[in-house]
């Protein structure tokens, strides 16, 4: 078969460059639609009744859903084409965000929930793969920053705009939700503006098997990446499922702003420490993002104990930054050494790994609060946190990749 890039034009057209754009934005969007709710949890939890188990469950079973789709469906796009699952992802996921609008029950929280994992778990690694595909010629590892920055960008984005509106809306859930489904069905039909960058073939039923593939000359990487994967997303995880409660709770701020504030610093730092030390080796910048991760979470875990809120926020951008450039770091040890034809699938493995330690701890975090209450189960989580980037970044500072 004939290699992906063939099909784009090395110099920048004006359709490569609006595909590469669409979707980087699509990416951002719809990581902005997966931290938005976050604010809106510890609202849900006063007006159903619900207890912090419940909300923890309601996150977490966007997670789970995400990494059966990611598991069964991550590659389908080597398959089909980028464009077709692309599409039909944004579709699915402008309907999980209109349930979510209108989500009266709990029930309806978990549906919602469930069908936006869905849908993300098809476009993570397809949108992945297109922005590899698509990748400037000139900027030669520009697909890795924008891998990274954008899911970052996306998340800061969601929860800050969800904090805020919270605060001034009369309906926030309307203003918040309803521009998030026009947007999606916007980008559905959108990305049929952009190249294809992968031709169907033969192939996709035989790939809804549930698998995580990493290719032989990607797997000693791989496996030695995995540790700093899994050490920043479970602190993302944490942030998402209980980042406000801990604001509110343990700070007593009862303003919504603050609430996403909190998960909007984590995410934002990460993306802006990604851009900036986007120049560095890959392994350079993993050993920076473990360390920082360790480190910052160990200065939340000070500021908790001081109950000192400016402290934290410190803190909390300190761990950002390791969020966001130990994710990074993989990404530009990985891909480059990627064949085009399996990028959807280890973009979908690495994805597998990221989001397993995004909602694992956080289900057990839900379960431990009522048992040991929010500052004990933080604290634990915390100390689990640092001691797994520590781990990561020694593993890292001793392998020669």
């Amino acid at each position: 078969m004939t290699d992906t890039l063939t099909a784009v034009p090395e110099q920048k057209t004006s359709r490569t460059r609006t595909g590469f754009a669409l979707a980087i934005t699509g990416i951002t969007v719809m990581m902005a639609a997966a931290s938005a709710p976050s604010p809106f949890y510890p609202v849900l939890q006063q007006r159903l009744g619900l207890d912090p188990g419940t909300i923890t469950g309601i996150f977490a079973v966007y997670a789970v859903v995400l990494l059966a789709a990611l598991l069964t469906m991550g590659s389908l796009s080597d398959h089909l084409g980028r464009r077709p699952v692309i599409s039909a992802g944004f579709a699915v996921l402008a309907l999980s965000v209109l349930l979510f609008w209108h989500a009266d029950s709990v029930g309806l929280l978990y549906g919602a929930r469930a069908l936006q994992g869905l849908a993300s778990g098809i476009l993570l690694s397809a949108l992945s793969a297109a922005i590899a595909d698509l990748e400037p010629a000139n900027r030669p590892g520009s697909a890795a920053v924008w891998n990274s920055v954008a899911p970052m960008a996306g998340l800061a984005i969601g929860a800050i705009a969800a904090g805020a509106v919270l605060d001034v809306a009369a309906d926030p859930l309307l203003v918040v939700f309803a521009p998030l489904v026009v947007a999606f069905v916007a980008l559905a039909g959108a990305a049929w503006l952009a190249p294809e960058t992968w031709p169907r073939h033969e192939g996709w039923a035989a790939s809804l098997r549930p698998r995580v593939a990493i290719p032989a000359p990607v797997r000693r990487l791989f496996l030695v990446s995995a540790p700093a994967v899994l050490a920043g997303w479970a602190t993302g995880g944490l942030f998402l499922s209980l980042g406000a409660s801990i604001v509110r709770t343990q700070f007593g701020v009862a303003d919504h702003l603050w609430q996403g504030l909190a998960i909007s610093l984590l995410a934002g730092s990460g993306g802006v420490a990604a851009f900036l030390i986007r120049k560095r080796s890959a392994r350079q910048i993993t050993i920076y993002g473990t360390s920082a991760l360790a480190v910052g979470t160990a200065l939340t875990l000070a500021a908790l104990a001081l109950h000192s809120l400016p402290a934290y926020l410190v803190a909390v951008i300190v761990a950002g930054t390791g969020f966001g450039t130990a994710f990074m770091g993989v990404l530009r040890s990985i891909a480059p050494a990627v064949e085009p034809g399996q990028r959807a699938e280890v973009f979908a493995s690495i994805y597998t790994v990221a989001y397993l330690a995004f909602g694992v701890p956080a289900v057990l975090a839900g379960v431990l609060v009522p048992v040991l209450t929010l500052g004990v189960t933080a604290y634990g989580y915390g100390v689990a946190v640092i001691v797994f980037a520590a781990a990561a970044a020694l593993l890292r500072v001793r392998a020669r990749a």
